[in-house]
């Protein structure tokens, strides 16, 4: 079942004639994504992949019926892209593009107050319900379907758990890339919100990463709000030096808070369990679905 995706979406590829859109259409639709339609400015007319494309969202939500988009368009065009979306009505729009600027990415946040429309990204991996739908960048071959859910600031991080995941005979109901962006959508909490109202998914997996506060104010929201489903998490980036960024912009320590260390300590604090190292996420799952008698539910040979 998994959440905001199904294999009934039907799905807007902003950017579709592009080199990577085109790529990752392909790949959606034989994953079995209900791509209607691509937007491209001055493109319209074209196909491509046996898929229309229209010059604007609006155009092609009024010719399909589209309810989300993914976006794939340059960075200097991306914050532009996301709101077409918002006016357009879509539910959920999933922005794939890295390196935005952050003043773009502020103005969008502001721009979405009051509006429906549910944004993953930026600089993410985008979502997966397994063997239904996937809107972005994650390999379809790593995830078996099954009761965990996956919420990742780590694209790489999220293929390596989702494959320990596979490997130890435990699938995802869904995966969702929120991106390690400073400025962004849909965050661990909103994440988490949708987990536990999804009863197909009976535990979650959290991967963060040091900097901000994301898995500090996670473990608080848990602890307040979801003491039925267990929770496994890995925090990468225990090796960083103070007020260096590691890999994503969000990633900074910074006046002494955002430190791997802060965010075990409150997370083993609320009873959550977290992986020593990568090699140790799938294992870590299992000891927390079996601490919470719900192994033999989860887990198929």
């Amino acid at each position: 079942m998994g959440v905001l995706v199904n294999k009934d979406t039907k799905v807007i590829v902003q950017g579709i004639t592009g080199k990577q859109a085109t790529f990752h259409t392909k790949q959606m639709l034989a994953y079995g994504t209900k791509i209607v339609a691509g937007v491209t400015p001055g493109k319209a007319g074209q196909v491509v992949e046996g898929v229309p494309v229209f010059n604007t969202v609006k155009d092609a939500v009024d010719a399909t019926g589209a309810t989300a988009s993914v976006v794939y368009v340059p960075a200097r065009f991306a914050a532009d892209s996301i709101m077409e979306g918002v006016d357009a009505g879509l539910d959920l729009v999933v922005c794939i593009t890295e390196h935005i600027p952050v003043q773009d990415m502020v103005k969008v946040r502001r721009y979405m107050e009051g509006k429906k429309t549910r944004l993953i990204g930026p600089n993410c991996p985008g979502i997966l319900t397994t063997d239904e739908a996937k809107l972005g960048i994650i390999p379809g071959n790593i995830q078996k379907k099954g009761h965990v859910g996956l919420v990742s600031r780590s694209g790489t991080l999220t293929y390596e758990a989702a494959f320990q995941l596979m490997n130890a005979g435990i699938g995802v109901t869904t995966a969702i890339g929120i991106g390690g962006d400073p400025v962004k959508g849909t965050d661990f909490i909103d994440a988490l919100e949708l987990f536990k109202n999804d009863p197909e998914t009976k535990a979650v997996l959290m991967i963060g990463e040091i900097g901000g506060t994301a898995e500090e104010d996670a473990a608080k929201w848990i602890k307040e709000n979801m003491p039925d489903k267990p929770v496994a998490a890995f925090i990468s980036g225990r090796q960083a030096p103070p007020g260096k960024r590691m890999g994503h912009a969000g990633a900074i320590i910074s006046g002494g808070k955002g430190t791997a260390a802060d965010k075990i300590k409150a997370l083993n604090g609320v009873g959550i369990e977290v992986a020593d190292t990568v090699a140790h996420i799938g294992a870590t799952v299992v000891d927390t679905l079996k601490k919470a008698g719900i192994y033999d539910e989860c887990h198929t040979c």
